[in-house]
């Protein structure tokens, strides 16, 4: 834990150090507020000892009002301080926040899928937003509480020993007893911080997994076991806040007593020197204020140290991810791919899923300059695997896959991908119109080239059915549309994007018949002087292909034409096809 804190310290001081002007100018204003909150008590002390001087009125009227005026002009310049500090630290904060969050989302974004798969979205959506809410909190406290605190505490100790060594010391050694407690108790209670924090975490994570899955509770009866689990998550939470919140109130009983203690010593000594003659009825005003000012901020001093300490907490879990190396990374040097026939090799290639199951094994296959490639197997066999290694979704094991004699290892990511159409089996759009879905990979796109390209995939129909046309928006995840009209804007977002390889993953899967039919009929279209790779289950889709190949455990085990696979005996590809054609039985 303790290096994660010097890291997300690391973090914010880099992103602190781009606003330095803004920075130092609110420092300015602490550091000037509280040396004039310190300097006015001196002379309030000397207006008391002015009333208190046995004078006679008329000789000490003008000194009283001298005393006054510069008073007024003390507070002034605190009140002048105080706005500078207000000003430039909102200034200050929501700029460096601004650019943590943008810092996080970058990050996340250069993650592999993996990462995302093994992550909630909700916990990750908590995680970047509590990783810049932590910095507010983290300067809130620094400029508002122990900035002031330290020069307060610093000034007042050094003038306390000038009036009477007692006085200085033995402010200093309470002091120095009550931080010592105070870093006891906040590193024992900081261990239940860290816990308190992943339960939310887990809470948050919950609530996102559920509501992204609303359609099957509903379906399946969740209602009441949802309630429970979540009941029992959110439990947990309750009893580590209250700990949490016992051990500060346990404290803060500590602290206060230990307060009084000081009060009532100061006082005594006080008394003491006064009878003594050391100090006069001024210095008792000064004391007082002085003890009124360290007890106003010291109160708060353990509360103020554990809220860092709570917000570093809370940071440190995204701390943890922007620590954590990207799985997939551009190789150094590495060049844009450059596509001019469209051949795809995989070398000897293998996968394995978390390092232990083997998904493929030393597989080889040559696809042609312009051909179209259709892929079948079981499920499981390696088929979305296949699709996922080209498009550097996943790392390969072992072995290579090249495209016009260049390493897909040694190209840069964006390029790979802008090189390449894919029409997944299951189009996730985002809550944005439709326009914009349809142009995603193609911002520059005019509007009629959207409505050309969603007129090929036809889905430009129902769209201007649609009150909004192509300014509806989805809902999330494409949430509003159907699934096949979710699939025919995804088929129209590959039109335009118009890469020379194009890989169709269960393409028409949630099509009915006559819409599979139009769309094959705009595959068509979209597959000339391409290379193509689609995968399919249902066999029809990919019965004109020039080639299929038969995947099953991670190999090649039957490959040629339609015609030359259903003649094969016993092989996999005819009997999927008998069974296809001929229905259930």
């Amino acid at each position: 834990m303790r290096s994660n804190i010097k890291k997300t310290l690391a973090y914010y001081w880099r992103a602190s150090l781009h606003y330095k002007k803004t920075l130092i100018l609110t420092l300015v204003g602490v550091i000037g507020a509280a040396v004039m909150n310190v300097i006015v008590p001196l002379y309030l002390k000397k207006f008391v000892d002015l009333l208190t001087s046995g004078q006679l009125i008329s000789a000490v009227v003008s000194s009283l009002i001298s005393v006054v005026v510069i008073i007024t002009f003390l507070r002034l310049a605190q009140w002048i301080f105080y706005r500078l500090t207000t000003f430039s630290a909102s200034n200050f904060q929501s700029k460096v926040m601004a650019d943590l969050t943008e810092y996080c989302f970058a990050y996340l974004q250069k993650h592999s899928l993996g990462f995302f798969t093994e992550n909630f979205v909700g916990s990750l959506v908590k995680k970047v937003k509590w990783f810049a809410r932590s910095f507010e909190v983290i300067t809130d406290r620094l400029f508002w509480d122990l900035g002031p605190l330290v020069i307060n505490i610093g000034i007042i100790i050094a003038i306390l020993f000038r009036r009477n060594i007692f006085l200085g010391g033995g402010v200093l050694v309470w002091l120095v007893v009550f931080l010592v407690i105070n870093g006891v108790f906040i590193r024992f209670k900081l261990k239940y911080d860290l816990r308190r924090s992943e339960a939310e975490t887990k809470t948050t994570a919950v609530i996102a997994d559920t509501i992204t899955n609303q359609s099957t509770i509903k379906l399946f009866d969740g209602y009441e076991r949802e309630i429970k689990g979540f009941g029992r998550v959110n439990e947990r939470l309750r009893v580590l806040r209250k700990l949490t919140w016992d051990y500060s109130n346990i404290f803060e009983a500590v602290q206060g007593f230990l307060m009084s203690g000081l009060e009532i010593g100061i006082l005594f000594l006080s008394i003491f020197l006064w009878k003594k003659e050391i100090i006069t009825i001024g210095d008792f005003v000064l004391i007082q204020t002085y003890l009124i000012n360290i007890f106003s901020r010291i109160w708060d001093f353990g509360k103020v140290i554990r809220h860092i300490y709570e917000s570093l907490a809370d940071a440190e879990e995204m701390t943890v991810i922007l620590e954590m190396p990207l799985e997939i990374t551009d190789a150094p040097g590495a060049k844009d791919l450059v596509v001019s026939e469209g051949i795809i090799n995989f070398d000897r290639v293998d996968f394995n899923y978390q390092k232990t199951r083997a998904v493929l094994k030393k597989f080889n296959l040559a696809v042609k300059p312009c051909e179209r490639l259709g892929v079948v197997g079981p499920s499981g066999a390696g088929k979305t695997t296949l699709i996922k290694i080209l498009l550097r979704l996943h790392e390969v094991t072992a072995g290579r896959v090249i495209i016009d004699g260049q390493n897909i290892s040694r190209v840069t990511q964006k390029s790979l991908r802008r090189q390449i159409s894919l029409v997944p089996q299951d189009p996730i759009l985002f809550h944005r119109s439709l326009r914009d879905n349809i142009r995603y990979g193609r911002p520059e796109a005019t509007d009629n080239e959207v409505i050309r390209a969603a007129k090929v995939a036809h889905c430009h129909e129902f769209i201007v059915n649609l009150a909004e046309g192509y300014e509806t928006h989805v809902g999330e995840r494409g949430i509003k549309l159907s699934s096949g009209e979710r699939q025919r804007v995804a088929i129209a977002r590959a039109i335009l994007y118009n890469a020379p390889i194009l890989v169709l993953d269960e393409a028409t899967s949630s099509l009915d018949s006559e819409s599979e039919r139009l769309i094959q009929d705009a595959l068509d279209e979209l597959m000339k002087n391409k290379t193509v790779l689609a995968i399919a289950h249902r066999l029809s889709t990919i019965k004109k292909m020039d080639r299929i190949i038969v995947i099953d455990g991670g190999r090649i085990t039957e490959e040629g034409a339609h015609n030359q696979l259903i003649k094969k005996r016993n092989g996999i590809y005819k009997n999927l096809w008998q069974l296809q054609a001929g229905g259930f039985i």
